[in-house]
């Protein structure tokens, strides 16, 4: 199972409270994917270990605009509920996050997730494969 840092967000995750994340790159995911959600995955430093948040299941990947989180109405509201900043502007969210690294109209990967199972808990055969419950061929 592939990693995905969490580090700037690792709070929301282990709240449970972010289903969207954000990311320049990940164009391979697609929905049903698996990740093991992590507080850090790269410079762990000689002898450091990958902390686990969760495992979490893909539920939609797109690719958008970053500046699609503030055009006109509520879409980049909602967003940021969704990213775990519900009193985040979505602007400040672009200039935290992005602004040194892309421009507003560059094209991120926005991927929406749920959580499978958090840290310590187990994953049952039915949560990874929700047809494994089905106890006949289809």
């Amino acid at each position: 199972m592939r990693n995905m840092s969490f580090s700037h967000t690792t709070e929301q995750m282990r709240a449970r409270t972010k289903t969207v994340t954000r990311r320049i790159g990940w164009l391979g995911l697609k929905p049903g994917d698996l990740l093991q959600a992590v507080e850090k995955a790269m410079g762990l430093g000689k002898g450091g270990k990958v902390r686990r948040l969760g495992v979490i299941r893909v539920l939609t990947v797109r690719r958008e605009r970053l500046d699609e989180l503030v055009r006109p109405g509520s879409y980049g509201a909602e967003e940021m509920v969704k990213e775990g900043f519900p009193e985040l502007d979505p602007q400040d969210f672009m200039l935290r996050y992005f602004v040194e690294k892309i421009e507003p109209n560059e094209l991120i990967t926005r991927i929406e997730f749920e959580h499978v199972a958090g840290s310590g808990e187990t994953v049952s055969r039915t949560a990874l494969n929700p047809a494994a419950a089905w106890p006949f061929p289809t």
